[in-house]
């Protein structure tokens, strides 16, 4: 009986709980980094020609494809559908301010509108690219694109940049499969923690 109403507990927290706790975040958050996002918008502008925002096509929930939001920090001739790890030099295409957005994490701030509109939650997997197809159907095979994509998630807080993509798979599979509050609430005090020392970020 007791876990049955754990189950209970857990799937209502998966279903609705967890977007309505997005849905207040994402909101209260826009409102507090208003300002300083139009700073950063006026640098970008001013630093680098194009848009302020950058777009890609990701991988959402159910394989679905979506378009996420960053500030822009490369320069706009960058390949667009590759990741930066596929780059054989990063840093010719890394604008300046580029370098410190990515070093402060503060590039993922527009991910917001993301989980506003319903594209993503603040905790979950890091969305791929389209290309990174096996991974995508690994996903797929485990079940772990029955959520939707995060800011940030567990292989995020447990090393990042400094993991290969197998052991991305392991904490993101292992987080599909204990979803909860308390969980979510402590990837997100280990992601601001991470990011205040600019822990486990490259710069790449």
């Amino acid at each position: 009986m007791e876990k049955a109403r754990a189950k209970k507990r857990l799937s209502l927290y998966r279903i609705f709980t967890k977007r309505v706790l997005d849905i207040i975040a994402s909101a209260l958050l826009l409102i507090i980094f208003l300002i300083p996002g139009l700073i950063i918008a006026t640098l970008i502008k001013l630093t680098s020609p194009g848009p302020v925002l950058f777009r890609q096509q990701r991988v959402g929930k159910y394989g679905r494809p979506f378009i996420i939001y960053k500030f822009r920090s490369m320069t706009v001739n960058a390949p667009a559908q590759k990741s930066t790890a596929e780059f054989t030099n990063a840093n010719q295409y890394i604008t300046g301010i580029g370098h410190f957005l990515r070093k402060t994490s503060v590039d993922e701030l527009p991910q917001l509108l993301n989980v506003l509109k319903g594209d993503m939650s603040v905790v979950g997997p890091r969305p791929l690219i389209i290309t990174e197809k096996s991974i995508n159907q690994r996903r797929h095979e485990l079940g772990i694109d029955q959520l939707l994509p995060g800011i940030t998630g567990l292989a995020q807080v447990n090393g990042r940049d400094h993991l290969n993509d197998h052991t991305k798979l392991i904490y993101d599979y292992r987080y599909c499969q204990n979803v909860s509050f308390g969980l979510d609430l402590k990837i997100v005090v280990k992601t601001i923690s991470n990011v205040l020392m600019s822990k486990d970020i490259e710069d790449d």
